[in-house]
């Protein structure tokens, strides 16, 4: 008990720049709207999750079983490059033990259902996109808290990083396997039904994102800025950015082709926000965490605004090479089925010219006789 009264006091020692918690509490006092967020979240998180494994195939994962790229490159990007970025951005910005929990909780944690979308706008590899995103998610059960206690350690002096809840991020993990495995199971059933969560799941990220902003905005009121220091802002924005640099240079590492690039690109820079904001906010009192409940929304934002300026970008420049690589492997196509219809054809058209050079033997002696 006499732990539990030293965070706020921590906190509230906490300077600008790290993110000072000095007056959060009151500002998330209102109860009936900390726990109408929490029971949004978690609800919002079920749906993800239930989602995710409506689109996996399980003749896809025997598949990546037997020739594991899309698992790998999942390991590589989501608990090797992204927590290491999170990491290094966090010390280059100088941040406290508040923000540096939330940046490295976000880097932390699996891909997102906002990649499988951007995948198809991109004209990338879907099922590759699929499994990165739910390998993720099953290595995050155990490589999560692992890489947020090697991360943390940089801030063990601090009171939030000597009680950070890692039992309960393993909790919050492990709780996201029942929503999974009922997708799975609808995908296996009932095809058609699972489609259709998918489609409910990728709009319930938009939807739940923008109510969450909303209220959370509602809570925070005009004192959101001045709760949120600017080198949080700056690491929104570079997070993402440099995930999908990250991204497309592991893909040309391997050697891939340019839409599967794509693909891991947007699969490393799109994390789920959905997973952090849950851990962050049922997991950690608001006293602790404060307005840096918000960075996870704060990254969506930017990730999303991002990812479509990737997505423009290539709709604008990129599509004409891709068509040209489309054309030129029906080209390839069509040659083979040109060349055997020319046999065809060439057998065919030996009968006629016999037919015709017996015809115009006929009609020689007509001619001559002429």
């Amino acid at each position: 008990m006499a732990g539990s009264a030293q965070p706020p006091a921590a906190a509230g020692a906490a300077g600008p720049d790290g993110g000072s918690l000095a007056g959060d509490g009151e500002a998330f006092g209102d109860r009936s709207l900390r726990q109408g967020l929490s029971v949004l979240v978690g609800l919002a998180l079920c749906v993800t999750m239930l989602g995710l494994g409506c689109a996996v195939e399980l003749g896809q994962l025997g598949q990546q079983l037997r020739r594991p790229v899309g698992l790998l490159l999942a390991l590589l990007g989501q608990f090797v490059a992204m927590p290491l970025l999170a990491f290094l951005l966090a010390l280059i910005f100088a941040l406290d033990e508040v923000a540096a929990v939330a940046v490295l909780l976000c880097g932390c944690c699996p891909g997102g259902n906002l990649s499988n979308l951007m995948s198809v706008l991109v004209d990338g590899d879907m099922n590759l996109s699929i499994i990165m995103t739910a390998s993720s998610t099953l290595l995050a059960l155990f490589l999560m808290p692992l890489c947020l206690w090697v991360y943390s350690r940089h801030w063990i002096n601090t009171t939030l990083v000597q009680l950070l809840p890692l039992g309960a991020v393993s909790l919050t993990l492990g709780s996201t396997l029942l929503p999974i495995g009922l997708g799975v199971l609808i995908r296996y059933r009932h095809p058609r039904a699972a489609d259709l969560l998918v489609k409910i799941s990728l709009w319930s990220l938009l939807v739940t994102l923008v109510i969450l902003f909303i209220l959370t905005g509602t809570m925070l009121g005009p004192d959101l800025l001045a709760h949120i220091p600017a080198s949080v802002y700056a690491i929104a924005v570079l997070m993402p950015l440099a995930g999908y640099a990250l991204g497309y240079g592991l893909a040309t590492v391997f050697k891939m082709p340019p839409h599967c690039r794509r693909t891991v690109s947007l699969e490393t820079g799109c994390q789920n926000v959905q997973l952090c904001t849950a851990i962050l906010k049922l997991t950690f009192p608001p006293e602790l965490i404060g307005s840096m409940y918000m960075f996870p929304l704060l990254y969506a934002l930017f990730q999303s605004a991002e990812a479509g300026l990737f997505v423009l970008v290539y709709k604008m420049y990129g599509r004409g090479s891709y068509k040209q690589d489309t054309l030129g492997e029906e080209e390839d196509t069509d040659i083979s089925y040109k060349k055997l219809k020319e046999e065809e054809v060439a057998d065919t058209s030996y009968g006629t010219v016999i037919t015709e050079e017996h015809s115009s033997i006929q009609m020689e002696p007509t001619q001559t006789a002429l």
